[in-house]
């Protein structure tokens, strides 16, 4: 079969800008790695005649089309309605998930009003996919050689449903016999078009595995597919490609998958036994804040200040007058004692230190992005590092903490 696949977001506030997509963006994700082509993204609103409009444009161009939204109890929750009415399949009871909203209602004391039992409501002869997180299920048929798969809209309840059941669905409706074996790379300190360049013949000449450059928020991710039916060999032919990219970008590659440079460095802080603390100005905290966010944060992290004006990094952080005096706070050298001091401090193994200025004004005559970060390791000479970021305020403190992770884990990676 040729798969010419079109997702239909239904609701209104999709259209007035109150939510973001993010559904589609998933689905498209999901089907990539299942091989299946996305050709249109379609946003409709809660109105029944132009639902049906985009459904009958899509029986057109498409013959998968996958519905998000519309499944719930109010009136304006139509998605099954009008697919029902387009398509010519009636709506009929599913008795598991009726059961289900009836027990929901019991176990929670609360009437059930009669519009709740419509989520029960599912297009006759459909295979149901279970709603583990929500009460309206979902369902897939097909049609005339056409497959209707409805989801809903929550994401919390679309995106269990289509990975626990939804793919099981079109690979087994759609005969795939090759297994789709993907693995995302994360690099940072490289840009998006620097990384393209470095491996643009690998780019050019990928048939199976693929490789796809994504960038985000101050890093480039690469997710490597690969399509076999032997799971094994799908993934040495990963680990061959992966090789062959990180032969040419490998120092800036930190991580797998969903990892983060904060994740990354609190593992390696664990497995290398060693303690931490931090001065931030300009960021605010931001950075113990992502540290603190993670699991067993209190094996490795003494204690961090903010210390964000020079009367703090004097008072508190020892910082000495005659540099705030000579040098300002925007500087290597208070970036230098900030470090050295909050490890003294802290009696911690690292000391990290953040210092910049992130805007909207110049300080002590240095421009907007002047940043800089100091870390302070027992036995080593402090190491200062110094930047020029552009952005928003917000952008300029993000990437700063990223940055002092970035170096931290390299840091971490050559200690014994």
């Amino acid at each position: 079969m040729n798969v010419r696949t079109e997702i239909i977001a239904v609701g209104s506030e999709l259209l007035l800008g109150q939510i973001v997509n993010s559904n589609a963006q998933f689905l498209s994700s999901q089907l990539a790695e299942l091989g299946m082509n996305v050709y249109y993204h379609t946003v409709v609103g809660d109105n029944s005649a132009r639902l049906e409009q985009a459904i009958k444009i899509a029986q057109d161009r498409s013959n998968v089309i996958i519905f998000t939204g519309g499944l719930g109890p109010t009136k304006d929750d139509l998605t099954k309605e009008t697919i029902s009415r387009t398509i010519g399949k009636e709506l009929v009871f599913d008795q598991e998930a009726l059961e289900y909203i009836e027990q929901y209602f019991v176990q929670t004391k609360r009437i059930m009003s009669e519009n709740n039992k419509k989520q029960a409501l599912v297009l006759d002869g459909a295979n149901i996919l279970k709603n583990d997180y929500g009460m309206a299920p979902g369902m897939a048929l097909e049609v005339d050689g056409t497959i209707y798969m409805l989801l809903p809209g929550p994401p919390k309840e679309m995106k269990p449903m289509f990975q626990n059941y939804g793919r099981t669905y079109f690979q087994n409706q759609l005969g795939f016999q090759e297994k789709i074996t993907s693995r995302v790379l994360r690099y940072f300190g490289i840009g998006e078009s620097q990384l393209e360049t470095d491996i643009q013949d690998i780019i050019d000449e990928q048939v199976n595995p693929t490789v796809a450059p994504l960038a985000g928020d101050g890093e480039v991710t690469l997710r490597l597919t690969a399509k076999h039916v032997d799971e094994n060999i799908a993934n040495q032919l990963l680990n061959d490609l992966e090789q062959k990219i990180n032969a040419r970008v490998g120092e800036f590659f930190y991580g797998y998958e969903q990892t983060t440079l904060a994740k990354e460095l609190t593992k390696l802080l664990v497995e290398k036994g060693k303690t931490i603390s931090a001065a931030e100005s300009l960021t605010g905290g931001m950075f113990s804040e992502q540290i603190t966010a993670l699991d067993g944060a209190s094996q490795f992290l003494k204690g961090s200040i903010v210390c964000y004006t020079n009367e703090m990094k004097a008072q508190v952080l020892n910082v000495s007058i005659d540099t705030l005096a000579k040098f300002g706070a925007v500087s290597e050298q208070c970036a230098k004692e900030m470090a050295e001091q909050i490890r003294k401090l802290a009696k911690s193994d690292i000391g990290i230190s953040f210092t910049g200025v992130a805007g909207p004004k110049p300080h002590e005559g240095q421009p907007v992005g002047t940043v800089f970060i100091g870390i302070a390791t027992q036995g080593h000479e402090t190491q200062v590092y110094k930047f020029h970021f552009a952005g928003t305020r917000n952008g300029i403190r993000v990437r700063t903490v990223k940055y002092g992770c970035h170096y931290l884990v390299k840091l971490l990676t050559e200690i014994e």
